[in-house]
C-alpha cells in the first residue's frame, strides 16, 4: 500500500491512500499527523485540516483495530511534506460580518477578500453567513472552517448581470462574460465568482449553500428572468485554481462552472443536489485544459460531470476544446450520467481519462451527446474509461450522434440516419477505450453506440468489460434520439462503427439478443 501526498496549503493538506480501492478504501484506517490522531479514514483521497504553516509534516497511516475506539494497529505506510507559509489571517468577523444566517454579510467579506495579501487567508469560523456574489481575487485562500456555511440569498434583483457578449470599441472583437447553456447570453454572476484570476485555493470542512428550490431559481428554469440562473461557483479566463473539501449544495444551476480556464484541482469535495433539481450539473468544466477532478462525491439531479465546448458560435470562433482531463477516485450518484461530454462541445473534447471511480444509480455511465450542427471542430478523440465499478446503472455505455437538443433537435437533418453530405456542420468521433469495467444491476442496455453514416465512430476498443442485468430490468430508451424504442432486453449496440474491438467482453442476464451491429465496418473478437 502506498501513501501519497496529493496537496497542500498553509493550513490543510490532502493525501492518497492507494490499497486498490476505488473512492473509498478497502478498510478502514487510522491517520496520524505528526504524532497526533486526525481520526479515521475510509476514503483514497483523505483531506487533513487544522496544519501548523510552514512546517513539515509527518502523515503516518495505520490498520485500525477497533474503528469504534480509534484502536490503530500495524503501521501501514507514511508520507512527509511541508506546508506552505502564510502571512496573516483575515477573519471575515472582524470586518463586520456577522455569521448569524439572517443579515448580509456580502460587503463584510468581499472586504475581507480585497484587503488580503498574497502568502495569506480569509477565514470563515463557524456561522451561517448570508450573501450572494463573491468575488475572487488572485493569490490567497479562502478556509471555511467546520460548521461555517455560506448560504446565499434568492432574490433576484439582489445579483448582478453578466450581459453577455460586449463589443470591443474599434468593432473588430468582443469580450465574452455571459454565458448560458454553451451560447453568449445573459447570466446573473456566480455565487462564488472569479473573472481573470489565478492562484486561488478554496479549502475547509465548510459548505456553499445556493439556498434553491422550487420556489426560487428552480420556478421555471428554462425561461431567462433578467438573466440566467447563477452558477453555485464560476470562473472565467482564470488558471491554477483549487478547490478541496467544501460541500457545494442546492445550486440554482450548474454546481461548479469553470469556463476557458486552465491547471484547476477539485479535490475530495461533496457536490449535492435533490435528485429532482433542474440542469444542476455537478462540474462543467467547459473549454477548459489540464483539470483534475480527484476524490469527488457527486450526487444530484442531472450530470454528474459534464464536459463541454460551447454551442456552433463559441466553438466555430473560439475553437478551444476541453482537453487534459483526468477524473480519479470519485463517486458518481443518482445523476443522469456519471461523465457526459456535451452536447455543447462545438470546441472539442480532448485527452479526457475516467478511473478508479464508482457510478451507482445514474441513468447511464459514460454519455456522449453530439448531433449534426455542431460543427468540425467538434471533434472527441482519445477518450479512455479504465477500472471502473458501476452498479445500478441504467446503461453503462450510450455515444448519441442524434441527440435531439436545440430548436431543430427533431427535424431531419439531424435525425436522419442517411447519410449526408461531410461539411463544416459535421461532428466527428474518433477513439474510444473502455477497459476493466465490472457492471451489475444494469436494466436498459449494456452499450449503444449511434453514430453518423457519414462520420462513422473511427474506433472503440473495449477489454475486460462484464456487464449483467438486475432480475427486474427496466425498460426504457438507452439514447435521446428519434427512433430509438424503449428496451430492457438489448445487450451491446453499434451502428456505422469504422472500427470495433471486443476482448473478454461478457453480457449476462436478461439480454435477449447479446449484440447487434449495424454497418460496423472491421469487427474483432477475443474471449480470454
Amino acid at each position: 500500500m502506498e501513501i501519497k501526498h496529493v496537496m497542500s496549503t498553509a493550513r490543510s493538506a490532502a493525501i492518497e491512500i492507494a490499497d486498490g480501492g476505488r473512492h473509498f478504501t478497502n478498510k478502514p484506517y487510522i491517520v496520524f499527523v505528526n504524532g497526533e490522531s486526525h481520526g479515521v479514514t475510509d476514503k483514497t483521497i483523505t483531506s487533513l485540516y487544522d496544519l501548523i504553516p510552514d512546517t513539515k509534516q509527518l502523515v503516518e497511516v495505520f490498520a485500525c483495530e477497533d474503528e469504534t475506539a480509534g484502536t490503530k494497529g500495524e503501521k501501514l505506510g507514511e508520507v512527509s511534506f511541508k506546508t506552505d507559509y502564510e502571512f496573516v489571517t483575515l477573519n471575515v468577523k472582524k470586518f463586520g460580518a456577522k455569521g448569524d444566517g439572517e443579515h448580509d454579510d456580502t460587503h463584510f467579506i468581499q472586504a475581507a477578500i480585497m484587503a488580503c495579501p498574497a502568502d495569506s487567508r480569509v477565514y470563515f469560523p463557524a456561522g451561517t453567513y448570508r450573501i450572494t456574489s463573491l468575488f475572487l481575487k488572485s493569490h490567497i485562500r479562502l478556509e471555511l472552517a467546520e460548521g461555517a456555511e455560506l448560504l446565499a440569498f434568492t432574490d433576484r434583483t439582489m445579483f448582478p448581470t453578466f450581459p453577455a457578449m460586449i463589443e470591443s470599441y474599434d468593432e473588430t472583437d468582443e469580450y465574452n462574460l455571459g454565458t448560458w447553456e454553451g451560447n453568449p447570453l445573459p447570466m446573473f454572476s456566480g455565487i462564488i465568482c472569479g473573472v481573470g484570476v489565478e492562484d486561488v485555493v478554496i479549502y475547509g470542512r465548510g459548505a456553499i449553500n445556493g439556498n434553491a428550490s422550487r420556489e426560487n431559481w428552480w420556478n421555471n428554469p428554462k425561461v431567462m428572468n433578467i438573466a440566467f440562473r447563477p452558477r453555485l461557483f464560476f470562473i472565467s479566463g482564470c488558471r491554477d485554481i483549487t478547490l478541496q473539501g467544501v460541500k457545494f449544495c442546492n445550486s440554482p444551476s450548474w454546481t461548479l462552472h469553470p469556463y476557458f480556464s486552465d491547471n484547476l484541482r477539485f479535490i475530495g469535495l461533496t457536490v449535492q443536489n435533490p435528485s429532482d433539481s433542474p440542469n444542476t450539473d455537478g462540474l462543467d468544466p467547459e473549454s477548459c485544459k489540464n483539470v483534475e477532478i480527484l476524490g469527488v462525491r457527486f450526487s444530484l439531479g442531472d450530470d454528474c460531470i459534464a464536459v463541454k465546448s460551447g454551442k456552433i458560435y463559441m466553438g466555430r470562433k473560439h475553437k478551444t476544446p476541453s482537453e487534459n482531463i483526468h477524473i480519479r477516485q470519485c463517486l458518481m450518484e443518482n445523476g443522469h450520467g456519471a461523465v457526459t461530454l456535451g452536447s455543447e462541445m462545438a470546441g472539442g473534447v480532448v485527452n479526457l481519462t475516467v478511473e478508479d471511480c464508482i457510478f451507482r444509480h445514474t441513468d447511464r455511465g459514460l454519455r456522449i451527446k453530439t448531433r449534426r450542427g455542431r460543427g468540425k471542430d467538434a471533434i472527441l478523440s482519445n477518450i479512455t474509461f479504465r477500472n471502473l465499478t458501476l452498479d445500478h446503472v441504467m446503461t453503462p455505455l450510450v455515444v448519441n450522434a442524434f441527440y435531439f437538443c436545440d430548436p431543430d433537435g427533431k427535424t431531419q437533418y439531424v435525425q436522419s440516419r442517411d447519410p449526408y453530405p461531410v461539411d463544416d456542420r459535421t461532428p466527428a468521433i474518433k477513439k474510444m477505450v473502455f477497459e476493466n469495467m465490472d457492471c451489475t444491476n444494469c436494466h436498459v442496455a449494456a452499450g449503444y453506440f449511434d453514430g453518423l453514416p457519414e462520420a462513422k465512430i473511427e474506433e472503440i476498443y473495449m477489454k475486460n468489460i462484464f456487464i449483467s442485468y438486475a432480475e427486474d430490468a427496466k425498460c426504457d430508451v438507452p439514447a435521446m434520439s428519434e427512433g430509438v424504442e424503449k428496451s430492457s432486453k438489448r445487450g451491446l449496440f453499434a451502428r456505422n462503427v469504422s472500427r470495433l474491438t471486443l476482448d473478454n467482453v461478457k453480457i449476462t442476464g436478461q439480454t435477449g439478443e447479446a449484440y447487434e451491429f449495424i454497418g460496423v465496418d472491421d469487427l474483432e473478437q477475443y474471449e480470454e
